[in-house]
Parts: C-alpha cells; structure tokens; sequence
C-alpha cells in the first residue's frame, strides 16, 4: 500500500514533481550522481542507504527517465551503474538552492562548516542555484565543484554519464 496518494494526473505541477521526487532519497542519489559516484557500491556506501531500498530507488528513477544505467568496466568485467539524464541535470539549480536554504535556514550541527559552491568558468563561489551570482552564466552540472569544510575535500560535479567511484 502506498504511503501516500498518486499525483502522477494531478494537475497541479508541484504536486506531479513531488510524486517523482518527493522520497528524500532521490534527491540525495542524484547528488551523488551528479557528482560521478553512479556506481551501486559508491552510492550505498556514500549514501548509507540498504542495498535493498537503493536498488528500489534506482529502478523506479530509471523508470521516471532520472537516470539511465550504463557500462562500466570493472576489473575486466563489465558492470552497470548509473548516470543523469537530462531531466535529473536540470535539478542541479534545485539542488543548489536547497544546500543555500538550509544553509541559512537550519542549525548547523557540531563540526559542520560552509559548502561552497565554486563555478568553475568564473572561479567564484555562487550563491544562486540557476545562474552564477558572480558572472551571470547559467549553471550546468559539468562546470561546478562543491567545496565541504567538513570533509576536508572537494566534491566535483563531474558530466554525466562519467562514473567514479
């Protein structure tokens, strides 16, 4: 039974987005994505999702055309993660725009720190999810690097279709 209604007919467009990406574990699998951990074991272990809910999320996001699977090789043996379509790089601004809410918006937990979000093109950091608030271009998933004080590392958005791990 489902948690909740179908608003796949709704004529509502809020309504029919949220139908495909309202499971918080969506936007967090195309996050991953977008930033070239397509592969199943990166995003479980990234993730901390079960390999069971994982596989779930990742049939029912090909099925709403988010992600397509593709081949990889792995050791001399081929095999098959994920990568964006179009429909899923275009939730990059989306994306961006939560990590700026909830920036200023919620608590930051101990041991937290700023995420920054550098437009490669420009060199500057961003404050804006669909255009560049230092020189104007649009966003694209390929020309941006998410900076994690907390990690201590960079997170690169890397093209879609290109799986590392």
């Amino acid at each position: 039974m489902p948690l909740r209604s179908d608003w796949s007919d709704d004529l509502c467009p809020i309504r029919r987005s949220l139908d495909v990406l309202g499971d918080g574990w969506v936007l967090l699998i195309i996050r991953d994505v977008l930033h070239g951990r397509g592969r199943f074991d990166s995003l479980s272990r990234n993730l901390g999702i079960s390999e069971a809910v994982l596989s779930r999320r990742l049939q029912a996001m090909v099925e709403a055309g988010l992600l397509v699977r593709v081949d990889y090789d792995s050791g001399g043996r081929t095999r098959q993660g994920y990568a964006a379509t179009e429909a899923a790089a275009e939730l990059l601004p989306v994306l961006q725009q939560l990590a700026v809410w909830g920036e200023r918006h919620t608590a930051m937990p101990a041991g937290g720190g700023h995420m920054a979000m550098i437009h490669q093109t420009c060199g500057n950091e961003t404050t804006q999810g669909q255009v560049c608030s230092a020189c104007g271009d649009v966003l694209v998933p390929e020309h941006m690097t998410w900076v994690k004080t907390w990690k201590n590392a960079h997170d690169d958005l890397v093209p879609a279709g290109v799986l590392a791990d």
